[in-house]
């Protein structure tokens, strides 16, 4: 970052200069995200070990999901991946406008992938298909242990749902700042932090979507 920008950007008094700012900002994020892989690489591993010890329940649980639902959101979220990067190369071209609305089409992107999981929850909760105890599904025949399948579902597809909808609100506040025009061709740190967080979300649903839908 430039002398210049400095004056743009006040400096936190903790830091020596911009540089280190935004350095010791990008170190931050990178840890969060590698607490985040952690978080949800413990789901992934208990779903494998659950998996190879009731083959049976899991591939019956994964009939219950429609994995068209779950392609058409990972197309939005690729998507939205795309535009969240050209944001950044927009702004880092000086084209604040262009930026403002790759982010605009960004936050429509969060919005269609949590609409398509609120028809599935909400069509799933209406046949009984609940987690654990809350499980009441009576209108074909099951496997005893359903309800275990699905409490992995639940757990790994809403803890991944609440971190897109905190990713709608940072972008929406990146939109707010864009829109004051705190960003410019030197300085878009925060705007390159949110960006990482929004990769990390639709990597994570990458891995989700064969792992729940396509179960084999």
């Amino acid at each position: 970052m430039t002398t210049t920008e400095a004056k743009i950007h006040k400096v936190a008094h903790h830091f020596e200069s911009a540089r280190q700012e935004e350095s010791a900002c990008k170190l931050g994020m990178w840890l969060f995200l590698c607490t985040e892989i952690l978080m949800f690489g413990g789901l992934f591993v208990g779903y494998v070990i659950y998996k190879r010890m009731y083959p049976a329940i899991f591939l019956q649980g994964a009939t219950f999901l429609d994995w068209k639902l779950g392609a058409l959101n990972t197309v939005v979220l690729l998507v939205s991946s795309l535009t969240m990067a050209l944001s950044i190369y927009y702004i880092q071209k000086g084209k604040n406008n262009k930026a403002i609305l790759c982010l605009c089409l960004t936050l429509l992107c969060g919005f269609i992938f949590m609409g398509v999981k609120y028809l599935e929850y909400s069509h799933k909760l209406h046949l009984g298909l609940a987690p654990g105890a809350l499980f009441s599904y009576t209108e074909t025949p099951t496997l005893e242990g359903l309800p275990l399948y699905f409490s992995f579902y639940y757990c790994m597809t809403g803890l991944h749902g609440l971190h897109v909808l905190v990713g709608m609100l940072l972008i929406f506040w990146m939109i707010i700042l864009a829109g004051k025009k705190q960003f410019n061709t030197s300085y878009y740190t925060p705007l390159e932090c949110v960006g990482l967080f929004w990769h990390l979300v639709d990597l994570i649903w990458i891995y989700l979507f064969p792992l729940l839908y396509l179960v084999e």
